[in-house]
């Protein structure tokens, strides 16, 4: 990411953090304030040759290193999903065990994983100016992944700096929360966060709309505004789920149906007790849904979640989730 496109909230709390001392951060907080935009800044800077008070110089032979992804002083810790979808390399050996369909790529971060990195921790840097462990998101580490760098995260080896970044800070154990320093991502302003938008290409509409579907998380809100007609169509979710549409959830894994059908829920609920919608224009959502039946649905789709990924037939799933929703907000007092 270029330093023209790196949000000024994120550009913010950069100069704040690189201003302190500490060997080992964690970055917390609600998915889509740009967690792992902020950790690769800071990994850019304490790798930099030549870095500035407000970070990486972005042309140095080590920012060039982490801009393709060949960094020798950079270890990223990530699920193999999420590497692969951010264009960080496997290992080798993991790679070949994709490439021989052997297994799919992990969801978590692999204990294997976690183990090489304690070893990357304990080599001397082949730049000189130190190592970095990049870990995201920190809670895909399972306990034994987990327990594996807790040792080396209390007492590193020589000059290497870590961070971690999560959007789920209380899954991680409480002996690797009290590691590190903590930060708590801070949310932009509406205006501020639209006008970046547009400054990425989304138009004016577009920005304000995404940025409302999205719960004013702007990384959310860029995806959402990126896909084409992403956001004009959720606007509609609400009257089609209460006509019980299933075309409402065409397209959708399970995990993004039930978290679509979540902020659908949490609006109608706010409706029902005379408090402003979040993610939902008001005249969106259905009127007169009984408060009951929606904390029903609700606690329904909360149960929902905790299976949502499993392998369960696409368009059944989407029948019967349709169904409660359609009951919930035809439902009157």
């Amino acid at each position: 990411m270029s330093e023209a496109s790196i949000p000024p909230w994120i550009a913010r709390q950069r100069a704040q953090l690189l201003a302190q001392r500490g060997h080992a951060w964690l970055l917390n907080g609600p998915s889509g304030l740009g967690q792992y935009t902020l950790a690769l800044e800071l990994v850019r800077a304490w790798l930099c040759d030549q870095p500035g008070p407000g970070g990486a110089c972005g042309q140095c032979p080590s920012c060039h290193g982490i801009e393709v992804r060949t960094h020798t002083d950079l270890c990223v810790l990530m699920p193999e999903v999420q590497m692969l979808a951010l264009g960080w390399p496997l290992p080798e050996k993991a790679q070949a065990e994709l490439d021989d369909k052997k297994r799919k790529p992990s969801k978590e971060i692999r204990v294997e994983a976690l183990r090489d990195a304690v070893e990357f921790a304990q080599r001397t840097s082949g730049r000189g100016r130190g190592k970095a462990v990049l870990v995201y998101p920190a809670e895909q580490m399972n306990t034994v992944a987990a327990n594996a760098l807790l040792k080396t995260l209390e007492e590193p080896a020589g000059d290497v700096r870590f961070v971690l970044a999560t959007e789920a800070v209380h899954q991680l154990l409480p002996t690797i929360r009290s590691r590190c320093l903590a930060h708590t991502l801070q949310w932009p302003q509406a205006d501020e966060a639209q006008a970046w938008l547009q400054s990425q290409g989304v138009s004016a509409a577009d920005a304000v709309a995404a940025l409302q579907a999205a719960g004013g998380r702007p990384d959310d809100a860029l995806r959402l505004a990126q896909s084409a007609g992403a956001a004009a169509a959720l606007a509609q979710v609400p009257r089609a789920l209460q006509r019980g549409e299933v075309a409402a959830l065409a397209d959708l894994s399970g995990p993004q149906a039930v978290a679509l059908l979540q902020k659908v829920c949490h609006d109608a609920m706010a409706v029902a007790v005379g408090a402003a919608p979040r993610f939902f224009a008001p005249d969106a959502l259905p009127r007169g849904a009984a408060l009951p039946a929606l904390v029903r649905w609700s606690k329904a789709l909360a149960q929902a979640a905790r299976t949502a990924d499993h392998p369960f037939q696409a368009g059944l799933m989407a029948e019967a989730l349709v169904a409660q929703a359609r009951n919930a907000l035809n439902s009157r007092a």
